[in-house]
């Protein structure tokens, strides 16, 4: 047994118990075939002395293996490895650690090329200042409002059943008072049975994709464009076109001239505010659009990206309060409206398809948080998310305007920008030959994030272009990213060919 005695190492600054890490190193000797089954166990004793421990932590740990049925105690014989485990060859035990890691590789195969671009988009910058792709301030997160509801509901409101299955399609008081909200705000005459809650845009995206794309089925999409859309899209099976965007948005001489050419399953766009460029879909646009698709019988994903936030006038109404055959699917969240953390989603559509949506959502999530759902529906109602996004987009509206102005004086003759009607950010183009992967290797050296601009186009080329987002920096925050962001500029552009 002094093998056994070799391969325990206890360590006393982890959080599991002493006597836990015994037992696990002892279940791993019998997995890996080193203790065969009947094998005979040292004494509590005999343990305790071999592992420098008190014998009630061997006793310990000896109990929590027969509870598990790993070993079987035999009055006046001792302790052995239980007769009924399958004998396993032994297997090599890795050396110095108290219980073997878990494996950092599947033993059985996995089609590594099935998510091309891996694990990439969800790196989480950590550096102080971050021009991000144009995040909310979660500082500013009307936290104790929400904290308020959900006090309400440990009070007089709460029942059990909130605490049980609820609607697949998610809380009927939310998608009331969601409904009330979009008739409001964007015009559209909508009732419960057309919305479905999911957790965020990405997974209404995502459930949309499951129900509607066959395999090479086919969707336009505007590029640059929003990639984390388009991994979706193809990740169901759907066959990607792109197609230009300018300042009216996306190119539907392009759409037009694709229909044409092959069956077309959907198109998805940005109207307001199009990720990453900022530009909106003109009217004239919108409704030849509608048209296309009235048409060309295809579907219009209308993601409501940043719909709330607009600073120049009010904004056009979304292409769903104009479609009267069916053809849009809206999508939006309150991500950006609350926090990112707040993931609560929505699709508006036809009954027919919200149903389909629905199966899918309950074989692979059931539904949503139905106490945050509940709160959600609460402050709807009473005019909490109203009032928070008016106090809002004044802030965001003055951060707009202050990071324009210190791009403008700062960073004159370096950059080129229009200056966007709404949203949480701003494209910025790099003058001069100035690499933005360079910019962004010198403004992290500096303690600043900013993007490359290598996500925002379908071949992945390096252009540049890169975003800018305002809303989560305050003042001084502002201030000395754009700061940074000058000087790690001249230091890029030191380093281009041909440069003294």
């Amino acid at each position: 047994m002094s093998l056994l005695f070799q391969t325990v190492q206890i360590d006393k600054n982890l959080s599991v118990p002493v006597y836990l890490q015994i037992a696990n190193t002892i279940i791993c000797r019998i997995r890996s075939g080193s203790l065969k089954p009947g094998a005979a166990l040292p004494a509590s004793r005999q343990l305790a002395a071999g592992l420098g421990v008190h014998r009630k932590t061997a006793i310990a740990a000896y109990d929590e293996l027969y509870a598990q049925g790993w070993v079987n105690v035999v009055a006046r014989k001792g302790i052995f490895v239980a007769h009924e485990l399958p004998e396993i060859s032994p297997q090599p035990m890795p050396n110095g650690s108290i219980v073997p890691s878990y494996p950092a590789h599947s033993h059985f195969e996995l089609d590594q090329g099935l998510f091309p671009n891996g694990m990439s988009s969800l790196a989480k910058a950590d550096q102080h200042l971050n021009f991000n792709d144009g995040f909310p301030d979660t500082r500013l997160a009307p936290v104790e409002l929400l904290i308020r509801e959900y006090r309400r509901f440990a009070g007089y409101q709460f029942t059990p059943k909130y605490l049980m299955y609820g609607p697949v399609c998610g809380s009927e008081n939310l998608r009331t008072e969601l409904a009330h909200f979009l008739a409001k705000t964007r015009g559209l005459n909508v009732r419960p049975q057309h919305i479905i809650i999911t957790k965020g845009a990405q997974m209404a995206l995502y459930l949309l994709s499951q129900v509607l794309f066959k395999p090479n089925d086919v969707i336009i999409v505007a590029d640059p464009g929003f990639d984390g859309a388009n991994e979706v899209f193809r990740h169901a099976g759907a066959r990607v076109l792109c197609v230009p965007v300018d300042e009216q948005g996306m190119d539907l001489d392009a759409v037009e001239a694709l229909c044409r050419q092959q069956p077309v399953r959907a198109i998805y766009v940005i109207p307001h505010h199009h990720m990453p460029t900022t530009v909106s879909l003109s009217p004239e646009r919108r409704m030849r659009l509608l048209e296309l698709a009235r048409k060309h019988r295809f579907a219009i994903f209308e993601d409501d990206y940043d719909y709330d936030f607009h600073y120049s006038s009010s904004p056009i109404l979304p292409l769903a309060s104009a479609d009267f055959s069916g053809s849009v699917v809206y999508i939006g969240s309150f991500c950006k409206t609350i926090a990112p953390g707040i993931r609560i989603g929505f699709v508006v559509a036809p009954p027919d398809l919200i149903n389909q949506m629905a199966i899918l959502r309950k074989m692979i999530d059931r539904q949503g948080e139905q106490l945050l759902e509940e709160a959600i529906a609460n402050m709807l109602k009473n005019g909490d998310i109203g009032r928070h996004l008016k106090k809002m987009n004044k802030i965001y509206h003055e951060r707009r305007d202050l990071l324009c102005r210190l791009l403008e004086t700062e960073m004159a003759g370096k950059i080129r920008f229009r200056v966007p009607d709404g949203g949480l950010a701003i494209w910025v183009e790099y003058l001069n030959g100035v690499s933005p992967a360079r910019v962004t290797a010198k403004a992290l050296e500096m303690g600043l994030h900013v993007g490359s601009g290598e996500g925002y186009f379908a071949d992945h080329s390096q252009q540049p272009f890169v975003r800018l987002g305002f809303a989560s920096m305050n003042e001084q925050e502002l201030r000395e990213a754009v700061s940074i962001l000058g000087r790690a500029f001249d230091r890029a552009a030191i380093e281009l060919p041909g440069r003294p």
